[in-house]
């Protein structure tokens, strides 16, 4: 699976599923990556301590696996957006947009890289290039990278459509931390306020064909969503899924313990 591909599926109606690696490092198990059954992995640069070249590192053990990988970049700049790229990321995902100005901003820097400054600003605003060779030499250039824009406030969320209108947009992405604390209600991702709120986005998203992604923490969490037809399912991090399945393993021995007595 590269970017392209993991489009291509999205578009074709098929559920794409993934995790996100926030700290475990390059060779650490990664042999195992192609048994795990991961279409995508999303190595955060947001909150993690990954250098650059770490994350480079990645990109090239994902991409070697099977495995389109994408970059979650601190901050919607274009400057990370294409460090990452360049790192050999298919995709990003860019967290926390409100603004239509930063949709463009990293649009321009994921779908028309390496075109920069007033050149750039023209394709994306007025679909103007050099030349149709510029333009027809830029899309083969790019046609791998994916682009996710994160709806992680009620500010996006009100301007959620004017957002995922921007051409280049892929995908957008709820942050179910950061919203659900947006609006009054921490991590609490079943209260009828965060549901309703992620149901408009998703209503909002079907009505552009834009697929949604969801970072899903939980079983139950996710299979409501999944039901109303999301496809693009992000579930756990590496962190959680090691701590869960210590927890369980223990669990278990510990049951075995009290049987045993």
């Amino acid at each position: 699976m590269n970017g392209r591909k993991l489009k291509e599926s999205l578009a074709g109606g098929e559920r794409v599923y993934g995790t996100m690696f926030v700290r475990t490092r390059v060779g650490h198990g990664d042999h195992r990556l192609r048994e795990m059954g991961l279409d995508f992995v999303i190595v955060d640069n947001e909150h993690s301590p990954y250098s650059r070249s770490e994350t480079a590192g990645w990109m090239r053990k994902l991409s070697a696996s099977g495995i389109a990988p994408i970059v979650r970049v601190p901050i919607p700049v274009s400057h990370y957006v294409t460090m990452a790229h360049d790192a050999g990321a298919h995709g990003i995902l860019a967290p926390y947009v409100e603004r239509r100005e930063q949709v463009e901003e990293v649009v321009g820097a994921s779908k028309w890289l390496p075109l920069k400054g007033e050149a750039v600003e023209r394709a994306v605003s007025e679909g103007f290039f050099p030349s149709n060779e510029t333009r027809q030499h830029l899309e083969e250039r790019n046609r791998d990278h994916l682009l996710i824009i994160g709806i992680e406030s009620v500010a996006a969320m009100e301007r959620l459509d004017e957002l995922i209108s921007v051409p280049g947009v892929d995908a957008a992405f709820v942050g179910p931390n950061d919203l659900s604390i947006q609006l009054g209600i921490p991590t609490e991702y079943h209260h009828p306020k965060y549901l309703e709120a992620v149901d408009h986005i998703l209503d909002t998203c079907n009505a552009r064909n834009m697929p949604l992604v969801i970072h899903f923490f939980t079983h139950e969490m996710a299979q409501p969503w999944i039901e109303k037809g999301v496809r693009f399912i992000l579930f756990g991090n590496d962190r959680l899924g090691i701590g869960d399945k210590m927890k369980a393993d223990l669990d278990t021995l510990k049951a075995l313990e009290t049987g045993a007595g």
